[in-house]
């Protein structure tokens, strides 16, 4: 079956080929034979997190609960063609080294390969493991998105075509940002504030992208939650993590800042 998210993954991989961060056992550093250059999660794709069973089934129609979804779409459509709308379609982009930048004012440190090697795979390989862990309900469930329901403009027309066949619940994105989010507060806990909130503002970003429902991106964050649970029980993504933190407290006292605009960012985001 073709799914949405692994092509976004092997994108990322062929355009980010000139050199993978290093990590710190060799096994780690291979690439999954089955997909030339992706970076492989922490998970055994059998092991991941089954969304199906976790999460309840999406609103149905004519509930409760899709007419809050209808309201929180039209509600989140008034920031379109405004700079938070231009945040969404910056959230949207998963591929590295865009991606590796977006949590770096709420760390406080720039993220990169040169200064955060391991950070960066840790960030890219949990990004497999959040992200896939949702097909069991999007497969099952196969929720329309929408902007296919309303008619109305979405952030990232670049992948409006593959997005229009890919399941809307849970949210894959929702799930990957407050993946990324829980991981970098366990390297910087005395950040878990501003991190914890750029998570919920990646996520609230596919509702102002008008390519979920507040519904898909608040069960994206309880995968999330799954995911990392889980990948604290597994030796190599705590050695990753390890390895991470030394990085992390390197670049704080060598004084590293981050290269955006922070305080930009800090206001724009706080329209969730």
């Amino acid at each position: 079956m073709a799914r949405t998210l692994i092509s976004l993954i092997l994108s990322m991989a062929l355009l980010a080929c000139g050199g993978q961060p290093p990590v710190p056992t060799s096994k780690a550093s291979e690439a999954d034979p089955r997909f030339p250059g992706f970076l492989p999660g922490y998970l055994a794709r059998e092991a991941l997190v089954d969304s199906l069973a976790l999460l309840p089934p999406p609103p149905a129609a004519g509930s409760s609960a899709q007419a809050a979804d209808d309201e929180a779409r039209r509600l989140a459509m008034r920031w379109r063609d405004t700079p938070r709308w231009k945040w969404a379609a910056q959230d949207a982009e998963l591929r590295f080294p865009q991606a590796a930048g977006g949590f770096a004012c709420a760390l406080g440190i720039p993220v990169t390969k040169e200064a955060t090697p391991n950070l960066v795979t840790l960030l890219q390989r949990t990004l497999a493991d959040a992200g896939l862990a949702t097909y069991r309900a999007k497969d099952h469930y196969k929720r329309s998105r929408p902007f296919v329901a309303s008619g109305e403009p979405m952030c990232d027309p670049a992948h409006e075509t593959m997005l229009r066949n890919d399941g809307s619940y849970p949210s894959g994105h929702s799930a990957i940002g407050m993946a990324w989010a829980l991981v970098l507060a366990d390297l910087a806990p005395d950040r878990v504030d501003p991190l914890l909130q750029r998570g919920l503002a990646f996520g609230q970003s596919r509702v102002v992208c008008n390519v979920h429902w507040q519904s898909d991106v608040d069960a994206g964050r309880l995968v999330a939650a799954a995911v990392v649970a889980q990948l604290h029980a597994k030796p190599e993504f705590v050695a990753q993590l390890s390895a991470a933190r030394a990085e992390v407290n390197a670049a704080r006292a060598a004084g590293l800042r981050p290269d955006s605009d922070c305080a930009v960012e800090n206001r724009e985001l706080l329209i969730r």
